[in-house]
């Protein structure tokens, strides 16, 4: 792909005054995902294409990913590997290219194979992350997947050799997607945007999830891209704001209020790209029209949000990740080496994971103003830095109460706020 790969098309977009926005989207008929990318990029907005592949791959069931395909049985994503490379490029035939690039995103603690096959089709923009891609997901070592991942950066940065300039997103900021206070996604986020950096990536963009709070999530964002500017000042970036991960509205209303909420996010904290939701999403897959719908919303709450990027470093929110990231960093000069090292020491500890390898010292509220808080910081080091309240320790009833805390906010009918699809358009 000519033009600078998909990096380059989202900062161009950015100049130009526009976010882009992306949905979440795969489909295992390849007749139907190339109609979903179409209508993505046929949509009303700036928007790059998605192909989100089905759980088998994910996971390296390829046998089975394999006989769905040849059974002609209905995955809920894109098998990429299982499809002959002839195939996919028909899909991409005339539609993937420098004004619309295409994003493979897949869930994988070892992806090598996926990597192989995205960049046997001519693709060379991909997600994920060693951490984010391991510990949310199943009970893959997370040895085995810092290994995995150190393989797959490899060869996807040997696209350079090329004249392509491969991209890779981390997932970090999304770990679990909910009751994750802010400075430890904003962390995971920034390692593993060194990660790859460190195995040859210099095309990067880092996510982050929006929470439970509008003006914490601002301060998050700031901190992202403060780091970002301290670590990484030789590589493209840019940051990439997901809507909402958990429960999400079941409303129409709230559902559109939400995405609202995360589309003037990103653009208010000078953020470039949007993953958006839909209205389906506490109910099902979306269909490629409730996706189109749910671009085009958040492109026209983008486009009359100004920006208003607070300052990178002077907020609690800073100064909690910048302690946890030279946490690890001071821990060995191999990245890979210090990010297993700093979960086995739970100087990283994600709250509510169960994952063999995380600490789960660490617990998280969410606050009376609506802020995620720590209530345990387990042995991260924070010590002197986070505001701990140990007297908020969540019980099991206060927990599932917290993850739809979300959902009910935005749920409630709000007199004052003016129907979304009357609003989509200005």
């Amino acid at each position: 792909m000519t033009g600078g790969g998909f990096g380059a098309f989202v900062r161009r977009a950015h100049d130009a005054g526009h976010l882009v926005v992306q949905p979440r989207m795969g489909m295992s008929s390849p007749e139907r995902m190339r109609a979903g990318l179409l209508a993505t990029r046929n949509a009303r907005a700036t928007t790059v294409g998605t192909i989100t592949l089905d759980s088998y791959t994910r996971v390296g069931d390829l046998e089975s990913a394999e006989l769905a395909v040849l059974e002609g049985v209905a995955l809920n994503g894109y098998p990429i590997v299982s499809h002959a490379p002839a195939v996919t490029r028909q899909v991409l035939d005339g539609i993937h290219g420098p004004g619309f690039p295409v994003q493979v995103r897949h869930g994988s603690a070892a992806p090598q194979d996926i990597f192989r096959a995205l960049t046997a089709v001519g693709l060379d923009a991909s997600e994920g992350g060693p951490v984010s891609y391991c510990l949310p997901y199943g009970r893959v070592p997370l040895r085995e997947s810092v290994a995995h991942w150190t393989a797959s950066c490899e060869l996807f940065a040997g696209l350079r050799e090329s004249g392509a300039e491969p991209h890779l997103e981390t997932f970090g900021g999304c770990v679990l997607g909910q009751l994750c206070p802010p400075s430890l996604l904003v962390a995971v986020s920034v390692l593993e945007a060194l990660f790859f950096h460190r195995h040859g990536i210099r095309s990067i963009s880092v996510s982050y999830a929006q929470q439970t709070d509008p003006r914490q999530d601002a301060e998050a964002v700031a901190a992202l891209r403060g780091l970002c500017a301290r670590f990484l000042p030789d590589t493209e970036w840019h940051v990439v704001v997901y809507a909402y991960m958990g429960l999400y509205p079941e409303t129409e209303r709230g559902a559109y209020r939400l995405l609202g909420k995360a589309a003037e996010l990103a653009v208010a904290s000078g953020s470039e790209r949007l993953i958006v939701k839909t209205v389906a999403e506490s109910r099902r897959i979306p269909t490629v029209s409730e996706n189109t719908a749910a671009l085009e919303y958040a492109a026209a709450v983008a486009a009359r949000t100004p920006r208003a990027p607070l300052d990178a470093t002077g907020t609690q929110t800073y100064a909690e990740a910048a302690a946890l990231v030279d946490g690890v960093l001071e821990l060995d000069d191999d990245l890979g080496t210090a990010l297993l090292a700093a979960f086995a020491e739970g100087r990283l500890d994600v709250p509510y994971c169960l994952h063999p390898d995380n600490a789960g010292f660490s617990r998280s509220y969410i606050a009376a103003d609506g802020r995620l808080a720590w209530a345990d910081i387990g042995k991260m080091p924070l010590n002197g830095i986070a505001d701990v309240r140990p007297a908020q320790a969540v019980t099991s009833a206060e927990l599932l109460d917290s993850l739809s805390y979300v959902r009910r906010s935005f749920d409630r009918h709000d007199p004052d706020d003016t129907p979304a699809r009357e609003a989509a358009h200005p």
